[in-house]
C-alpha cells in the first residue's frame, strides 16, 4: 500500500504521468468540439457589407476541425505501440480493427448526411481518413516525420492541378452537400468530393493524421516534451501564418487573387482571414501562398496543425499541473473530449431540428451555443465519474474489438 507521502511524491516529480497525459489528450478533443460547435451556431462574420470577421471565425474557423484530426492521429498512435509501433500480426490486428471503427465512423456520418442542416459534417471523410492512415501506423517516427513533411508540402499542390479537372466534369465530381448513402450511387463522384472538391479534402488532411501520429510517437511521459510541443507548435504557428499574411498584402498576392476572384459577395480580404471554403481556387499559383482557413494549403496545414500541436501541449502541461496539486482541473473538457463522437452527432441533430426555423422564443444564437456547450460539458463529466462510454464510442470500441479478435483467431 502506497503511503499519502510516496503518493505525493510521485506526483511532483512527475513519474505517474500517464493519467495526466490521456487526461490531456481528452481535454484537447473537448477543446476541439466546443471549438466545432462555436463555428456552428455562432456567426464567423459581421452582418454586415463588408463580411468582417468575428472573434469566434478569427479564433476557431479551421482550427477547432484540424485539432480533431490530430487528435486522430495521437489516438491511433497511442493505441499501436505509443514509441515503439506495433509490426507483424498484432499490427494486422490493429489495422483491422482500426478499420472496422472507421467504418462505423463513416456510416454514423452517411445517416447524418440525409438530416437537413447547414454544417459541414465531418464524419464521413474522418471514417475515410482513418482508413487512409492505416499503411503508416507501422511506421517509426523518422519516417513519419518524412511523410508528414512531404505531405504537407506536396498534397496541397497536386491537389491544385487536380481539382479543376474534376469540377470541369460533366456534371462536376462535387456533391455540394453533407455526403449521405444515397451518394454511394454515385461513387466516382463522391470519392472526388470526399478527396479533393468537398469541404474537408481528404487528400491534404491527411497531413493531420500524419503530424497527429508524430506527436503520439514521442514519449510523452518526458518531463519536459509537453513545454516543447507548447513552445514549437506556437513558433510555428506564428511564423507560418506571418508568412502567408506576407505573401498576400507584401508580396502581391491578393491583388493578383482579386483579378480571378469571381464571387464578388464574398470580400477576399475577409474570406483570407475566415474560411476560403467555397471559393474557386483556380487561375492563379498565388492561392497556394495563402495561409487561409480551410484553403487546404501547405501555410494553412502547417499553421493549423501547428496550433494543434501547441493546443495538446498546453492541455499535457494542465495536466501534469493538475497531477501536482492532486485536483482534477481538466474535468470539464476531458469529459466531452471523451465522448466527442456521441456529443458530435447529437449536436448535429439537434442543430437539424431548427433548420430553416427561427430560435424558440427567447433563445439567441449565443443562448443556443451555451446551452448545448454546458450540456456537453456536463453529460460529458457524469460519463466520465460513472466510467462509461458514450453509446457511439461504445458501438467504435466493440467494432475495434471485433476486428483484432477477427484477426488473433485466423493465427
Amino acid at each position: 500500500m502506497t503511503s499519502p507521502n510516496a503518493a505525493r511524491s510521485a506526483r511532483t516529480t512527475g513519474s505517474q504521468p500517464g493519467a495526466g497525459r490521456l487526461h490531456g489528450i481528452d481535454a484537447a478533443r473537448g477543446i476541439a468540439l466546443l471549438g466545432m460547435m462555436a463555428t456552428h451556431l455562432l456567426p464567423t462574420f459581421e452582418s454586415n457589407a463588408d463580411l468582417t470577421p468575428t472573434w469566434i471565425g478569427l479564433t476557431f474557423s479551421g482550427r477547432a476541425a484540424a485539432l480533431f484530426a490530430v487528435l486522430a492521429g495521437v489516438g491511433l498512435a497511442l493505441s499501436t505501440g505509443k514509441q515503439k509501433p506495433l509490426a507483424g500480426p498484432e499490427l494486422s490486428a490493429a489495422r483491422c480493427g482500426v478499420a472496422l471503427r472507421a467504418l462505423v465512423i463513416a456510416a454514423v456520418g452517411l445517416t447524418l448526411g440525409g438530416v437537413e442542416v447547414n454544417l459541414a459534417i465531418i464524419l464521413v471523410h474522418y471514417g475515410v481518413l482513418f482508413l487512409c492512415v492505416l499503411p503508416f501506423l507501422g511506421m517509426g517516427l523518422k519516417r513519419l516525420l518524412a511523410w508528414a513533411g512531404g505531405w504537407i508540402l506536396g498534397s496541397p499542390v497536386l491537389a491544385y492541378l487536380l481539382r479543376p479537372w474534376l469540377l470541369a466534369a460533366e456534371p462536376p465530381l462535387q456533391l455540394g452537400h453533407n455526403p449521405s448513402w444515397e451518394d454511394l450511387a454515385t461513387p466516382c463522384r463522391l470519392v472526388a468530393d470526399l478527396f479533393f472538391t468537398g469541404y474537408y479534402p481528404v487528400f491534404q488532411w491527411l497531413s493531420y493524421l500524419l503530424v497527429g501520429l508524430v506527436v503520439g510517437r514521442l514519449m510523452l511521459v518526458k518531463a519536459m516534451l509537453p513545454a516543447f510541443l507548447l513552445v514549437a507548435g506556437s513558433v510555428a504557428a506564428v511564423l507560418s501564418k506571418a508568412l502567408g499574411v506576407a505573401a498576400m498584402e507584401d508580396w502581391g498576392g491578393r491583388a493578383a487573387l482579386e483579378k480571378v476572384l469571381n464571387s464578388p459577395g464574398y470580400p477576399l480580404h475577409s474570406v483570407l482571414q475566415v474560411n476560403l471554403t467555397g471559393i474557386p481556387q483556380e487561375g492563379s499559383w498565388w492561392w497556394l501562398a495563402s495561409a487561409a482557413p480551410h484553403s487546404g494549403t501547405t501555410l494553412d496545414l502547417l499553421h493549423t496543425s501547428a496550433v494543434a500541436v501547441a493546443v495538446i501541449g498546453a492541455c499535457l502541461l494542465l495536466g501534469r499541473l493538475a497531477e501536482w496539486v492532486d485536483l482534477d482541473l481538466l474535468l470539464p473538457l476531458r469529459g466531452p473530449g471523451a465522448m466527442t463522437l456521441s456529443l458530435y452527432t447529437v449536436h448535429v441533430w439537434v442543430v437539424s431540428g431548427f433548420y430553416l426555423k427561427p430560435l424558440p422564443a427567447g433563445w439567441t444564437e449565443d443562448g443556443m451555443y451555451f446551452a448545448q456547450a454546458a450540456t456537453a460539458i456536463v453529460v460529458g463529466m457524469v460519463f466520465v465519474l460513472l466510467k462509461w462510454r458514450g453509446p457511439l464510442e461504445w458501438l467504435g470500441h466493440a467494432a475495434n474489438q471485433v476486428g483484432r479478435g477477427q484477426v488473433k483467431s485466423l493465427r
